[in-house]
């Protein structure tokens, strides 16, 4: 994952203090970043930079305010809070909520990286928290309580699905889900040099569209609840609904998204099992008619076979379970990547190269990286965590090398903790 070219960390950003690079979605760049107040209290947020590309794009521009505006109004526990839409340099901003651990994509990568199986439970677990906030955004109103939202969150996916390390399950982005319909309208017309750019923020979207949404249709809550059902079927089966479209004779995710022919679960020995597979099924009804009328219909089904099946599980089972295979050395690492940026941001004279870690694998459009949270690769800790010191004080050589003496030791430190020294 490389920086932007110009960019250092840690550096201002406005009210923010970015320190540490997340990834590039399609449309945006993610940054971890820290917010002080002027009383001393400060948090932990995700600042996502809109990409210049879209500068020019007035359209976009307008429906992502519209909807991050809705989505502002959204206060729930699995749904993850937008704290600030706004303009910095020149640059479209939101800033949200930081879930400290993964997202779903990425937690079922690294199940399949390390043949660690996601048990049944969490997945019911995963997708019934994943429900709720789609039922909660669905039903809002304005202000008096009359007048309805008409929120459809329109890209329900693996990446969207974020969970903590304390087993908390939140949806994500449903500012940015509704521009990025008017991405696909403008990039399914002939391209030019303006629009080519577009196409990236829409890869991997088919493979959980509604037949009516691929159709181009309007749509309604039903079609979030194809898309949960998708999800679950996915967990379930162990891989894509869709096939990825290799060569030729196979139809596009967005071909075979309209088609909507939605292949056999195989069996797993579950209790019930046609009771569940049937939920599935009825989720993923071609006709919205024939669909679960909204997702809190879903939910209770779903919740319904939990308890008949003892299959139930608790934030705190899915947390422990996470931390025990996956979060002990991410959680070192960010933390000691954030005390590091701390003390190199205490010396205004002082500036760090951050090291880049090897990127990751190129994940397929389908699978692309998360917006809100993906934990970088940790750094090989055998090499240095800072690359370059610059010194731009007009101060004498001596104080100089003193406040360089007391950096280094700092830095030490906290490189021997980390490694457990």
């Amino acid at each position: 994952m490389r920086i932007p070219v110009g960019m250092r960390l840690p550096r201002a950003f406005g009210r923010y203090t970015l320190f540490d690079y997340i990834g590039k979605g399609g449309m945006a760049e993610i940054y971890l970043a820290r917010l002080t107040m002027d009383v001393g209290f400060s948090r932990l947020v995700v600042i996502k930079q809109i990409l210049l590309e879209y500068a020019d794009n007035s359209a976009f521009l307008e429906m992502l305010i519209h909807e991050a505006k809705l989505a502002a109004n959204l206060s729930h526990t699995n749904i993850v809070v937008v704290h600030e839409l706004g303009r910095e340099e020149g640059r479209l901003f939101i800033a949200m909520e930081y879930v400290e651990g993964l997202d779903l994509n990425a937690l079922l990568r690294l199940c399949s990286e390390q043949k660690i199986p996601l048990p049944v439970e969490f997945a019911l677990y995963i997708v019934s928290a994943a429900l709720r906030g789609l039922d909660y955004a669905h039903r809002r109103s304005d202000d008096t309580g009359k007048i309805p939202l008409g929120i459809v969150h329109r890209d329900v996916s693996p990446s969207n699905v974020l969970i903590s390390f304390e087993g908390e399950v939140k949806v994500c982005d449903f500012g940015i889900a509704h521009a990025n319909d008017l991405v696909t309208e403008e990039a399914a017309r002939p391209q030019d040099a303006r629009t080519r750019p577009l196409d990236d923020a829409i890869k991997g979207k088919a493979g959980y569209m509604s037949p009516e949404h691929a159709r181009g249709d309007p749509i309604d809550a039903r079609a979030d609840v194809f898309a949960a059902g998708i999800v679950l079927w996915e967990l379930l089966a162990g891989r894509r609904m869709y096939k990825q479209p290799l060569g030729e004779g196979r139809a596009s995710l967005l071909g075979q998204a309209r088609k909507a022919e939605i292949p056999p679960l195989p069996t797993r020995g579950l209790p019930d099992e046609e009771v569940l597979h049937a939920i599935i099924r009825k989720a993923l009804s071609p006709d919205r008619e024939d669909r679960f009328a909204s997702a809190a219909a879903m939910l209770r089904e779903l919740e319904a076979y939990v308890v008949e099946s003892k299959r139930g599980a608790s934030p705190l089972k899915l947390g422990e379970w996470m931390v025990a295979n996956f979060g002990v050395e991410l959680i070192k690492m960010r933390r000691m990547r954030e005390r590091v940026a701390q003390a190199l941001a205490r010396g205004p004279a002082l500036v760090m190269t951050p090291i880049i870690a090897t990127p990751p694998p190129e994940a397929t459009p389908q699978s692309a990286m998360p917006a809100a949270l993906c934990l970088p690769t940790p750094p090989d800790l055998s090499k240095p965590v800072v690359r370059a010191l610059e010194v731009r004080s007009s101060r004498s050589k001596p104080i100089v090398l003193f406040l360089s003496a007391i950096l280094a030791l700092v830095l030490a430190i906290l490189l021997g903790r980390a490694l457990g020294l």
